[in-house]
């Protein structure tokens, strides 16, 4: 899943994957979500992790964050992450859960429009991480009346 994350930061400019200090969860992701109460989903072809997708419980109560929702460059439109966000939203129901939210790079334009395509609302502002990458990020949600959790097409 490293390698899926790392190809995927490799992208923009200025994206650094940082294992040791940012992102240590990538290295022990099933722990780590279980430990959080969360969960994760891959999704593999030949062996190669060319999907991912997580969640667990968001700050705010009755709402799941999805995280580290990336596909590979092969698999790109091809409805693989419109399935993995569905995996997220089928949880939060599962869970009776009110809503989905998610904080996505500034520099994610296509995902900008997977989210708004599914019916994700982009809250206003953003948030600066302060990291080696120099992020900035959106908020985005996505509660019951967008339909969260409804059946798509695959």
């Amino acid at each position: 899943m490293i390698y899926l994350v790392r190809a995927c930061f490799s992208e923009y400019e200025g994206c650094v994957l940082d294992t040791d200090k940012e992102s240590p969860h990538l290295l022990r992701v099933a722990s780590h979500y279980a430990e959080a109460q969360g969960g994760v989903w891959v999704a593999e072809r030949q062996g190669t992790v060319v999907g991912s997708v997580a969640c667990r419980p968001a700050a705010g109560a009755g709402i799941l964050e999805l995280q580290l929702l990336y596909v590979a460059a092969s698999e790109r439109r091809k409805g693989l992450a419109t399935t993995l966000v569905g995996l997220v939203e089928a949880e939060a129901v599962h869970r009776g859960l009110q809503g989905v939210e998610l904080w996505t790079d500034t520099r994610f334009l296509d995902a900008h429009r997977l989210y708004e395509g599914l019916g994700y609302r982009r809250l206003p502002g953003w948030r600066a991480l302060e990291d080696l990458s120099d992020s900035l990020e959106y908020h985005f949600v996505k509660g019951a009346e967008a339909g969260l959790g409804a059946k798509r097409p695959v």
